[in-house]
């Protein structure tokens, strides 16, 4: 019986049900359950038979055949390198909280750090454990250009936390001090390691993350993270919170476009052209940074020279000095960014 038929007979059904009276409508509830089951089911089957005919369910059943669990991962070097990257941040994790908490920016630093890279070593090594990283490469992302990227990613951030806890937490008679700090440079080893076994062993090239457009957005948001954990001295002074305003207006937006085009399909569903935006986004941090790094030095550093007892270990001023000085550095980058985006060179795409 044809969809077309049961229609028929449901507005045939339904005039006599207005004519004899609402308790006609309670009786008529299965045919219209049925009539719209049926629709349903037609429309799924016609759904199913493009989708066939396009060969996308048996892509998927393919994709999806191949996630099986393989713990043998674990025992390949890639696995081997995971392991031992989640047990030495673990490590150095505790050895920092046990030596006592402080309130100075760079040892919360170093604890997220020291937390948050084992975390995302632990997420990639489940879900190549479990192949699902297969079914991500087809809908989502890029995975072998994320996993280099985020490797390459946390090798910067271990390494810069091994350095700075080494200056203000490590003197000559501190013991426990040398423990973390030689935790932290084998962390920061073993992360470095994957970098060179990806990039230069295996040579595994990019989509974005781990190629040079992609990896330069990383340093520039990580230069402007140790901008941040730097701040200090500049409450009082408003040319001074205007630049703190300068530094925080680019921030948000660079995870934004480093999310979204490794997201491939959500890249695909913007309603702009997300190159035009990065474009347009580098001009304005060029300008902003410009006026931070004439403005920082002039207001921070007038009538305030370099104390005479002025440690290595901790010193405001040296703090102060520091932001002055990846100022400057993320200035560089984000000029950089613009002039290689403008001519289109190392795969920076021109606007």
């Amino acid at each position: 019986m044809t969809a077309h038929r049961w229609f028929n007979e449901y507005h045939a059904k339904q005039k006599g049900n207005v004519k004899s009276g609402g308790s006609r409508a309670t009786e008529n509830t299965p045919q219209l359950q049925f009539v719209a089951a049926f629709c349903a089911g037609l429309t799924l089957h016609l759904l199913s038979s493009s989708l066939k005919e396009m060969g996308v369910i048996g892509d998927i059943k393919d994709t999806v055949s191949k996630a099986v669990f393989t713990p043998s991962s674990l025992l390949s070097g890639r696995g081997g390198l995971h392991m031992a990257q989640m047990l030495l941040s673990v490590v150095t994790f505790v050895l920092g909280a046990l030596r006592g908490g402080s309130s100075h920016t760079y040892w919360n630093y170093a604890m997220f750090t020291w937390a948050f890279c084992p975390i995302m070593t632990l997420v990639i090594t489940i879900i190549e454990m479990f192949k699902l990283d297969i079914v991500l490469n087809m809908f989502c992302m890029d995975w072998s250009d994320f996993t280099t990227g985020m490797a390459m990613s946390s090798a910067l951030m271990t390494v810069s936390v091994a350095i700075t806890y080494a200056n203000f937490y490590v003197c000559r008679t501190c013991l426990y001090g040398w423990i973390v700090s030689i935790s932290a440079f084998l962390c920061a080893l073993v992360y470095t390691l994957e970098v060179v076994k990806d990039k230069f062993l295996d040579k595994k090239k990019g989509s974005y993350l781990a190629a040079l457009p992609g990896f330069w957005k990383v340093m520039e948001a990580f230069v402007s993270c140790m901008i941040f954990i730097s701040l200090t001295g500049y409450r009082d002074k408003p040319a001074l919170i205007l630049c703190v305003i300068a530094y925080a207006i680019p921030f948000p937006i660079l995870p934004l476009i480093i999310a979204t085009n490794i997201l491939k399909k959500l890249k695909t569903c913007l309603p702009f052209n997300l190159d035009r935006f990065v474009f347009i986004f580098l001009v304005i941090s060029v300008v902003l940074y410009i006026f931070a790094a004439i403005m920082w030095p002039i207001f921070m550093f007038r009538n305030n020279p370099r104390p005479s007892e002025c440690p290595p270990s901790f010193c405001i001023w040296a703090i102060q000095f520091m932001v002055a000085f990846f100022t400057y550095v993320n200035l560089i980058l984000f000029t950089l960014d613009l002039i290689f985006t403008l001519l289109g060179i190392f795969n920076f795409k021109r606007t």
